[in-house]
């Protein structure tokens, strides 16, 4: 049964026991040789094919082409083979393993996610994971342990401890949980990864401008650069180096200073000993490229562009009103105050995370496309932006308490709209949850995880590197140690052109 962990500041002359703060908790969680149920393999196995997906479909983007370029300037590391650079297939050190593959997965906003007191992606623990299984020759049995455990230490953090409240990046809880993870695939005891999990917080706490106002190429690189660290942090820790303790809840630790303060408590969740991990249950994917918080509404502007045609034209249209959370409102909504959630040159990054023009394009549309709904012309299209200017957000309290609900069968991501035509006549709908998500009108399963990824990966990756892919994948308990290599993809010749990679320093 999972247990509530109280969690708060102490001053140093209370001396915390070792056994009481969080890290050592978590610790206690990843060393734990309780075993994956064959549901949570199987969701392991959804989310290896889904980052593949959406990593397959960023090969040739300008951060992904950066990232790639670094790692290839570092060749493997001693202590074990290295791991694939995905796409290429070139081993490199396993943490830059980690970075190339971390911006490939994050780049276009489109794989897994769990929202509660935080947000996250933790999907973002696979790539950091994975390459030290492949550097170490670790098994399929042992990936998918260490998966589970990154899973359920992210979520169970992202329920407690709110980041972005403080304007902390969310990365902050990535760091701890590969961390864990990675303690969990080596079989490392309780004191390395209560080290590691101490270091890798210390050095993934930033701000998150990074998803503020003009938004850059970081955040594709912020989450990879949270794995780098936990790669790191558990190389430091095996070679018997210590962290900052205590990390959480020292007066000039973490809650202290960047959370909430020195009076500040909290009650987090972790699996008692011998308990199952099963939290990968409780996260889900993205039918769409776009912000989490953005997929029920381009179902619902998918819908109403079938049912009221006339709602696409801005001459029919007097006002645009969506009804949500007030995270939806504050962070992609008009109420995070950002000109450029309304500017037809604002990026990619930035139109990703504005609701008001997402929501524009998938009513007119009557779809999303990854790459064709951001393009520049599409987003200066005059209808478009006439119609974009129309559409505002506002909080309310019922869709943010049904946001914040920690049951799974009222927790909500949408919200109502109200569509007022010149006529004076208004059109009103509304959405709980993405068609995608497990309560949604079409829930995605394995065969909507393979589609994805051939969809994604048609005219970059050759049919039987497809097929090989999706083999092996589907097997990975029963891959042997040293196999892991299997879980890469090359992409079709002419794809890649390495030669046309930036320079840099190294």
């Amino acid at each position: 049964m999972v247990k509530l962990n109280h969690v708060r500041v102490y001053k140093s002359d209370e001396n915390l026991p070792r056994e009481d703060q969080l890290a050592h908790k978590i610790a206690l969680v990843a060393a734990d040789p309780v075993g994956v149920t064959d549901d949570v393999t199987e969701m392991v196995i959804n989310r290896i094919i889904d980052n593949a997906s959406v990593a397959i479909a960023s090969l040739n983007r300008a951060p992904i082409v950066a990232a790639r370029a670094q790692a290839l300037t570092h060749a493997p590391s001693t202590g074990g083979k290295g791991a694939k650079v995905f796409g290429i297939g070139e081993r490199v050190s396993a943490e830059w393993a980690a970075w190339a593959n971390g911006v490939a997965v994050r780049e276009l906003d489109y794989h897994d996610t769990f929202l509660a007191a935080d947000y996250s992606h933790p999907g973002d623990n696979i790539p950091p994971i994975l390459a030290v299984a492949q550097h170490t020759g670790a098994s399929g049995a042992d990936l998918v342990r260490g998966i589970a455990t990154g899973y359920e230490i992210q979520v169970n953090l992202v329920k407690a401890i709110c980041l972005h409240k403080h304007k902390i990046d969310h990365v902050a809880h990535l760091g701890p949980s590969a961390a864990a993870g990675i303690g969990t695939l080596l079989g490392l005891d309780v004191e390395t990864i209560f080290q590691s999990v101490g270091q890798a917080l210390h050095t993934t706490t930033a701000t998150r401008q990074s998803r503020k106002g003009e938004i850059s190429t970081w955040k594709a690189h912020a989450p990879a650069f949270a794995g780098k660290m936990a790669v790191e942090a558990v190389d430091r820790s095996m070679r018997g180096q210590t962290s900052p303790v205590p990390i959480y809840e020292g007066e000039d630790g973490v809650i202290a200073w960047l959370l909430d303060g020195p009076e500040a408590s909290y009650e987090v969740p972790l699996p008692t000993p011998g308990e199952a991990k099963r939290a990968i249950l409780d996260t889900y994917t993205k039918e769409h490229s776009a912000e989490y918080q953005a997929q029920a509404w381009i179902d619902l502007a998918r819908k109403l562009n079938r049912e009221h045609p006339e709602a696409t034209d801005p001459a029919n249209v007097q006002s645009v009103l969506i009804k949500t959370s007030h995270h939806t409102h504050y962070v992609i909504g008009s109420g995070a105050n950002d000109p450029q959630k309304y500017s037809p040159t604002a990026s990619r990054e930035t139109l990703d995370h504005s609701i008001p023009y997402i929501f524009t394009v998938a009513l007119q549309d009557g779809a999303w496309h990854h790459v064709d709904s951001y393009s520049p012309e599409r987003a200066a299209r005059p209808d478009t932006v006439e119609l974009w200017q129309k559409v505002s957000t506002v909080e309310d309290p019922e869709w943010t308490r049904r946001y914040h609900s920690l049951d799974i069968s009222e927790k909500a991501f949408g919200g109502s709209v109200e569509i007022t035509l010149t006529d004076s006549s208004v059109i009103t709908d509304e959405i709980a949850v993405a068609d995608a998500h497990p309560l949604g009108a079409r829930p995605f399963t394995r065969e909507q995880y393979v589609n994805k990824f051939r969809t994604l990966a048609a005219g970059l990756v050759a049919e039987d590197e497809i097929e090989r892919f999706l083999a092996a994948v589907e097997r990975l308990p029963e891959l042997a140690a040293g196999e892991l290599d299997q879980l890469n993809i090359t992409a079709a010749p002419g794809v890649i052109d390495l030669s046309a990679a930036p320079k840099g320093l190294f």
